[in-house]
């Protein structure tokens, strides 16, 4: 039987009421991992999730005088792994079902770890370029493989975990960014400043060794979750609507995040000043990650996502209207509402999908959309910029997007739940007797 004794105090505003039953088929699995070595264990997986994509960022001009390669080949470093993030995510779920889940996880995250160390001596272009597809890959498929697990493990803790885990994503985001290039002048050059976040790997992997041993007292799945498995999301528009959420919001984030310091350079500001700036955007944006799990009530988040899709919004908008007025409250406001807009987009996969192989097919499906459509919001605002001149017209169009998030809010309720709702009611009218609520004769 699960222990709902031993479930951690900050759990509980996340938890699904009135939902307990739900949790009786993971009882068996759950038995041999608590809730907090399951925290413990997603925490040392996401942090290893981003190190490999932003530690390249910093080191990008001495990687491209090295190897004597253009801007837009060095462009590729980056844009490589992001792009195989929403490529890959889509034969993720049959890697998981014809192999194990546990099994690809680990795949994953040892092909992350081996590529970022092969990367640190690599000869030519090509080698660079190969090794950097291997760690887009292994964040690509690892990542899209979370939800599962969540959803199989702690169902009435999805909104808690996933919080956890964007947040934890965020962690070794911002540990990569400030690091990196201290690391790189210690030790004369970019390879060691890359290399180095080959270590993190070692954690995550022996975290999912843990988590593996344990999924070997789960139960297998049913026949009834492997058929939901492969009704392809993709048929639903309720998924494209969660999709086209998530990509709304990548395409905030992706393009704000890249443009925040050359917007503010190009106001006047400072190089110190706009660094400042941008590390505002990525502290508030991780702090926030795990807001929705502390105010979830229910699987139905319409309310929070209209909440902090509407602070997007507002801070965008006072942004558009008046850049250089109070950015350091402005910025983090915008970074507050797209933070936690990102860990309810990781979130409403798992709310839809009524196992744990549909939640896999779900999130591999906004994954896919949301990067890849995510990832237009940098080159939107850059042409937009060589267009126009100035920033004006692409901060505008960062307002509109948000606009468009907040519209996507009331149509984002549980798909499972409407259908469990419309079945109870359907039963409820068979089995009435005839006379219920007649007079008497």
């Amino acid at each position: 039987m699960a222990q709902t004794s031993s479930i951690h105090p900050l759990a509980e505003p996340a938890m699904l009421q009135g939902e307990r039953k739900a949790e009786a088929p993971a009882a068996k699995a759950n038995s041999s991992l608590t809730l907090a070595a399951g925290i413990a264990c997603i925490v040392l997986v996401a942090i290893d999730l981003r190190p490999g994509i932003v530690s390249v960022g910093p080191l990008l001009g001495q990687i491209r005088n090295e190897f004597g390669i253009s801007n837009a080949q060095a462009s590729l470093l980056t844009a490589i792994p992001n792009i195989l993030m929403g490529l890959l995510a889509l034969p993720t779920p049959w890697l998981a079902r014809r192999f194990g889940r546990d099994r690809v996880i680990l795949a994953a995250l040892t092909t992350l770890s081996i590529a970022s160390l092969l990367r640190a001596f690599v000869q030519t272009t090509t080698q660079l370029l190969v090794t950097t597809a291997g760690v887009g890959a292994g964040i690509a498929v690892a990542g899209a493989l979370i939800s599962g697990f969540v959803k199989a493990r702690f169902p009435r803790h999805v909104s808690l975990l996933m919080g956890l885990y964007a947040m934890s994503i965020g962690l070794g985001s911002t540990l990569a960014a400030a690091a990196t290039a201290p690391l790189s002048a210690l030790g004369g050059g970019w390879r060691l400043g890359t290399g180095i976040w080959a270590l993190p790997g070692l954690t995550a992997i022996a975290a999912w060794t843990v988590v593996s041993r344990s999924e070997r007292t789960a139960e297998p799945a049913s026949v009834s979750e492997l058929a939901g498995a492969r009704r392809h999301p993709a048929s639903s528009v309720s998924a494209w609507l969660v999709a086209s959420y998530f990509a709304t919001n990548n395409f905030l984030f992706f393009g704000f995040l890249s443009w925040i310091a050359p917007i503010y350079r190009e106001l006047g500001a400072t190089a110190a000043h706009a660094g400042l700036l941008l590390a505002c955007f990525t502290m508030a944006f991780m702090f926030s990650n795990p807001l929705p799990a502390l105010l979830s009530k229910s699987e139905d988040r319409r309310w929070l996502v209209g909440l902090f899709a509407s602070l997007a919004l507002v801070g965008l908008f006072a942004t558009a209207v008046a850049p250089t007025l109070m950015p350091l409250v402005m910025i983090p406001i915008v970074a507050c509402g797209i933070g936690a807009s990102f860990s309810l987009g990781m979130t409403l996969p798992l709310d839809n999908a009524s196992s744990p192989e549909e939640a896999n097919s779900w999130t591999s499906f906004v994954l896919f959309v949301g990067y890849l459509l995510g990832a237009l919001g940098p080159l939107t605002l850059g042409l937009l910029r060589d267009r126009t001149g100035s920033f004006h017209a692409a901060l505008w169009t960062l307002v509109a997007a948000a606009a468009l998030m907040v519209s996507l809010a009331p149509f984002l309720s549980p798909t499972h739940r409407r259908a469990k709702a419309q079945r109870a009611g359907g039963a409820g009218t068979r089995h009435r007797p005839p006379n219920v609520g007649a007079n008497p004769a």
